[in-house]
């Protein structure tokens, strides 16, 4: 009797070792160039894994390809209107910024099938009306100078809005990056024309 108690205890120990899962195994996460890689379990792993871009991150990259494109139009009237040499190079500097910036973001788009859909130009902070524009087009000289300084100001603070919104609605850290990008850059743009604009 005691034999058959042991057999059955042994094979039991032999089916709970079978049906045991093995150790998963450790994954390698790659660093930057010239870093160290690290090595994480698969729990560690998932969780370092960036979550999905959500609606806020899809919205801000279509209203901001948007924006942008307002901001470029405005610029393309300087070479023929502004006055002052400063202001046409603030134009060129944001045109030659925001160009890229609306290649990066289109590739965004592409990238996680996000495509823009027809945004509502009056839903974005610091966007110009269509009859400031049309204002814009038809100033010349100093009047265009003023007009364009005033104009861009709003235009930038209104991008810097939206960015720091992002920042804390998003969850993808491109978005995040390319928002830190606007508040810096523009940021310098908006202070560089408040301190030209008494000038004029």
């Amino acid at each position: 009797m005691r034999s058959g108690v042991v057999v059955i205890v042994a094979a039991f120990a032999l089916l709970a070792g079978c049906t045991s899962e093995p150790d998963a195994a450790p994954i390698i996460a790659p660093d930057t160039p010239g870093g160290s890689a690290q090595t994480l379990s698969p729990s560690d792993a998932s969780r370092a894994i960036p979550p999905p871009p959500n609606d806020a991150d899809r919205k801000y990259v279509a209203m901001m390809i948007v924006h942008h494109e307002q901001a470029l139009a405005m610029t393309r009237f300087a070479p023929d209107r502004a006055e002052n040499a400063t202001v046409k190079g603030l134009a060129d500097r944001i045109r030659f910024s925001q160009e890229p910036e609306i290649g990066a973001m289109k590739q965004w788009q592409r990238t996680f099938s996000a495509a823009g859909g027809h945004e509502d130009h009056g839903s974005m902070p610091g966007m110009a009306t269509q009859d400031q524009l049309n204002a814009l087009g038809a100033a010349r000289g100093k009047d265009f100078d003023r007009m364009f300084l005033e104009l861009m100001i709003k235009h930038h603070e209104g991008a810097i809005t939206m960015a720091t919104d992002v920042k804390g609605a998003g969850t993808n850290v491109q978005v995040e990056e390319m928002a830190d990008d606007v508040i810096a850059v523009q940021t310098d743009e908006i202070n560089r024309m408040k301190a030209l604009l008494p000038t004029l």
